[in-house]
């Protein structure tokens, strides 16, 4: 099959690689669209701390059934489906307790295994989620960045009472806005780059300029209180910990964005009590991706109308430009070639 591989940091090819043969348990898909996720651009430039090389990317997947390991059924074949890309272990604490995202033996497509951008990939029966009639494969490719902003927002327990600010206008930041904005939250959305913040009020935020000045821009919207909900999505240190500052007492950070390892995080101590402020970790998603497709499916979910699609071909032209300049493209969806 043709592949899209991650070789080392800065280093990826076309080549034609085995077909996977999927085990006992597992699915073989054959993939109709793969998502370009920050997550890849991060094993791209040696960022992502957790990816071993060689390796095909992807853990966006949309496809169909081609066949099952002995004695797994699923599906029927030719079934369209998404793939959830986290695979717990099943018996380490987070597992007993249902938060498999946070696997003590975690393994992700695309990143531990072989991932998405290419003809075929493999994954557990059990991670499969069947993609809505009204859904087009590269539309159906988004449940997974859009699980994500589901899982944020049930660990930020927004509602329509809220008000929400977003750090970070990028594809996860642009999927938690329109998915707290589905909630019925008023949401705010703050970056540093004018070109993503305006995506983001094209999606329904309202705007805040960032950078200097931003606390003052959010006590005046918020009279000095904070905001309610501060969801973290920029994957920068500075912007972490500007989230302590940004809150109102008693309000909710959620923090998602993804540093490198190692990368020490500052909080002022007294703030913890002063504020008595509940701060939340968001990894992946569990359980989200039927709710995400519901959410695309209703048409409540704008996110694919701006990205872009690109022959699985176009894999390193598209990595290169996006490395040199991260703000090139909104989203990018690869499809492979018949």
């Amino acid at each position: 099959m043709r592949a899209a591989i991650f070789d080392a940091p800065l280093s990826i090819r076309m080549a034609e690689a085995p077909k996977p043969e999927p085990r006992m348990g597992e699915v073989l898909v054959r993939v109709k669209a793969a998502g370009l996720c920050a997550g890849d651009l991060y094993i791209y430039t040696g960022k992502n701390p957790y990816v071993t090389y060689p390796r095909i990317g992807c853990h966006e997947i949309a496809g169909v059934v081609e066949a099952y390991g002995a004695g797994t059924t699923g599906p029927a074949i030719g079934t369209r489906v998404v793939v959830d890309p986290f695979i717990g272990c099943g018996h380490c604490y987070p597992c007993r307790i249902g938060k498999r995202n946070c696997c003590a033996n975690l393994t992700i497509v695309g990143v531990h295994r072989e991932g998405g951008f290419a003809d075929f990939v493999t994954a557990p029966a059990q991670n499969l989620n069947l993609v809505p009639e009204t859904l087009t494969d590269f539309e159906a490719a988004f449940a997974e960045p859009v699980a994500i902003g589901v899982q944020g927002c049930r660990r930020g327990m927004v509602t329509a009472e809220d008000n929400l600010l977003v750090l970070g206008a990028g594809p996860i930041g642009l999927a938690i806005v329109e998915v707290a904005r589905a909630a019925g939250a008023k949401v705010y959305a703050t970056d540093l780059s004018a070109e993503r913040l305006s995506t983001a009020a094209d999606l329904g935020a309202i705007p805040v300029a960032g950078g200097a000045g931003l606390l003052e821009r959010v006590h005046e919207i918020t009279n000095g209180e904070g905001m309610p909900v501060v969801m973290e999505a920029t994957g920068a240190a500075p912007a972490m910990e500007q989230t302590i500052d940004l809150v109102a007492a008693g309000g909710r950070i959620v923090i998602l964005g993804l540093v490198k390892k190692g990368q020490g995080i500052t909080f002022p101590g007294l703030d913890f009590t002063r504020k008595e402020v509940t701060i939340l970790g968001s990894r992946a998603s569990v359980d989200c991706f039927p709710e995400a497709l519901a959410l695309l499916a209703s048409g409540k979910i704008h996110y694919p109308k701006i990205a872009s699609s690109f022959a699985l071909g176009e894999a390193p032209d598209v990595f290169q430009k996006l490395a040199e300049n991260p703000m090139a493209l909104h989203k990018a969806v690869f499809i492979p070639e018949d």
